[in-house]
C-alpha cells in the first residue's frame, strides 16, 4: 500500500467512526428524553401549579376539597407547605363520605388516616416498575400497581405537580389497615388462636424468651427489627412487622382444637405450676408454629401444599377457607380446619456431623478434622473425622432440640475412606452426674458398630423411646477403647414414629 492510499483509508476510517459516534449519542439521547419522567421535566413545562405548594395546589381542587379541609384540620397542611419533597394521594370527595365516621371523629384515627395519604419523595404514575410497594407516614405500605391502582383506589387524574411534589387524585381512601398482629389481638375474646397467642407475651416457650422480653422491657419494643415481646412473634415470624409480607392460617375454635389434641399425646410435658397444662400449651404452640409463611399468597396464588420454616408439609385445602383478611402486612386465611397428618406434622431431627457442642479430651482439637467431601454420585457433603487420636474412647458431642415424646428410629451415615477400622457408637442423653460408676440420664446406648470402608449408605442403628417432649442435651459418639480408635460422621437421623 502506497503512503497516499494509506492516509487516504486512514482518514475516511476516522470519518466514519466520527459520524457512528454521532448517531450513537443522538439515539441515546432521544431513548433518555422518551423515557424520562414528567417529575425531571417539570421546570420546563410551563404548568403554574409548580409556582405553588402541594397545600395550595390541592386546595385549588374542587373535587379534593373535602381531603384539603382534613388536611388543615389535622395540621398537615403545614406539613405540605415545606421545601421537602412528598407524593399525596388525594381522596375525592365520594371517597371521604364513604369513610367511617369513627374515623373522622376520632382525633388519633384522623391523623393516622391522614398519614396514611403522604409519603416523602415523589411518585409519578409513569414508573419503570410494574408492582411497587411504597412507605407511607404510618410506617404502614400501599402497593403501586401499573400506573393507576394504588391498593384498592384507582388514579383517576394522575401526575398534578407542585413545586415540592406530585399528588394523585383517587376513588377510594387509603384508609389504614390493620396489620396481622393487630388483627388478631382485634379477635381476642372471640378465637381460641387469638386468646393463646396473646398469652404467649406472659408465657415463655423457650428459656432465652425471658431473656429477650426483659430485654426488650429494658430498652423498648420493637428496638431491634424481629419483636421480643412475645414467644411467637420472637420465635416464628414477627407479624407486627410492617416492613415484611405474610400468610397465616388461622382455624375456628373447633378445627383448631381438634390439631391441637392431635399433638398432645407427642408433646406430653410435666409443669413446674400445677395451675398451667405445659402439654396444652406447646401442642397449640407446635401447632401454630406451621401455620404463617413469609410470603404473601393470593388466593389464586395459594399451592396445594405450603413448607413451614420448620419442615412441616401443610396441605391448603381451599374449600375450607371461610374468609379472606388483606392486611397491612400481608394475608390472613379463616379456616375452618387444616387437617395436618401426623407423619408430617413429626419432623425428623437430622444432626450434621460437624455440628459438635464440644469433644473430649478438649485438648486434642489437632485430631478433630472438618472435611469436605464428594460421594459416588458427585454430591459434595461435609462430615467430621477423628484421626490418630492417642487416646481411647474419644468423643464427639451433640445435642437436639424440640424432640417429641414419642418412639425415635436411629440412623447414621458415616464415611470410611482410611485403611483402619472405625468401630463407634452411639449413646443418647447422659450427663455429668454419676453413680456407683453409671452414667446418670442415659436414655440409650447403642452397640458399637464397624463403619464400613468407603460406603455411602446410611445405616440403621436401632430405636429409643422419649417419655417426655423437651431437649435432648447431651448426644455423643464414642470412640473404640484402643487408643488408635477413629470416629467418623457425615449425620444422625431420628425420625419419631407415630403411635
Amino acid at each position: 500500500m502506497t503512503q497516499n492510499n494509506y492516509k487516504f483509508n486512514h482518514v475516511k476510517m476516522t470519518q466514519l467512526k466520527f459520524n457512528y459516534k454521532r448517531l450513537f449519542a443522538s439515539v441515546l439521547m432521544l431513548a433518555i428524553i422518551s423515557c424520562s419522567n414528567p417529575w425531571d421535566d417539570r421546570l420546563d413545562n410551563g404548568d403554574e401549579n409548580l409556582t405553588v405548594n402541594l397545600k395550595e395546589a390541592i386546595e385549588s381542587r374542587p373535587e379534593g376539597s373535602e381531603f384539603a379541609q382534613l388536611l388543615e384540620q389535622t395540621g398537615y397542611d403545614k406539613v405540605l407547605e415545606q421545601s421537602k419533597t412528598f407524593t399525596v394521594f388525594v381522596p375525592t370527595n365520594e371517597a371521604i363520605n364513604q369513610v367511617d365516621d369513627a374515623i373522622l371523629n376520632d382525633p388519633a384515627s384522623l391523623i393516622a388516616f391522614i398519614r396514611n395519604h403522604i409519603t416523602f419523595t415523589t411518585y409519578s404514575s409513569i414508573r419503570e416498575k410494574q408492582e411497587e410497594r411504597i412507605k407511607m407516614f404510618t410506617n404502614k405500605y400501599v402497593t403501586f400497581k401499573g400506573s393507576t391502582t394504588i391498593d384498592e383506589a384507582t388514579i383517576v387524574s394522575p401526575d398534578n405537580y407542585a413545586k415540592n411534589g406530585v399528588f394523585h387524585i383517587i376513588d377510594k381512601a387509603l384508609t389504614p389497615k390493620l396489620n396481622i398482629w393487630q388483627f388478631i389481638k382485634s379477635q381476642a375474646g372471640a378465637s381460641g388462636i387469638s386468646d393463646y397467642l396473646l398469652s404467649l407475651k406472659e408465657f415463655n416457650i423457650y428459656k432465652s424468651d425471658s431473656i429477650g422480653k426483659a430485654v426488650s422491657e429494658t430498652n423498648g419494643a420493637g428496638y431491634l427489627s424481629d419483636s421480643l415481646t412475645n414467644s411467637y412473634l420472637k420465635n416464628v415470624y414477627n407479624l407486627n412487622n410492617e416492613n415484611n409480607l405474610y400468610t397465616v392460617f388461622l382455624m375456628q375454635n373447633d378445627g383448631y382444637n381438634a390439631e391441637v389434641n392431635k399433638l398432645k399425646p407427642y408433646l406430653i410435658k410435666t409443669s413446674n405450676d400445677p395451675s398451667k397444662d405445659s402439654t396444652a400449651i406447646y401442642s397449640k404452640y407446635f401447632t401454630l408454629r406451621d401455620m404463617a409463611f413469609a410470603k404473601e399468597y393470593e388466593l389464586n396464588e395459594l399451592p396445594a401444599t405450603l413448607t413451614s420454616r420448620f419442615g412441616v408439609q401443610i396441605p391448603v385445602d381451599k374449600t375450607q377457607i371461610v374468609q379472606q383478611v388483606r392486611l397491612s402486612n400481608g394475608i390472613v386465611y379463616i379456616m375452618k380446619k387444616v387437617d395436618v397428618d401426623l407423619g408430617k406434622r413429626l419432623v425428623t431431627t437430622k444432626i450434621e456431623g460437624e455440628s459438635i457442642t464440644s469433644f473430649s479430651p478438649s485438648n486434642l482439637r489437632s485430631r478433630v478434622l472438618f472435611r469436605d467431601r464428594v460421594d459416588a454420585s458427585g454430591i459434595f457433603f461435609n462430615d467430621i473425622r477423628v484421626q490418630n487420636p492417642g487416646v481411647s474412647l474419644f468423643t464427639l458431642n451433640y445435642n437436639a432440640k424440640d424432640l417429641f415424646s414419642t418412639t425415635y428410629k436411629v440412623y447414621w451415615k458415616a464415611y470410611n475412606d482410611r485403611s483402619v477400622v472405625v468401630s463407634q457408637k452411639l449413646r443418647v442423653g447422659g450427663s455429668n452426674v454419676f453413680l456407683n460408676g453409671v452414667m446418670q440420664g442415659v436414655i440409650k446406648e447403642f452397640a458399637y458398630m464397624n463403619v464400613p470402608a468407603n460406603s455411602y449408605e446410611e445405616l440403621y442403628l436401632g430405636e429409643f423411646t422419649l417419655a417426655k417432649a423437651g431437649n435432648i442435651d447431651l448426644i455423643s459418639l464414642i470412640a473404640g477403647t484402643s487408643s488408635t480408635s477413629e470416629l467418623t460422621l457425615d449425620y444422625l437421623r431420628f425420625v419419631p414414629q407415630t403411635k
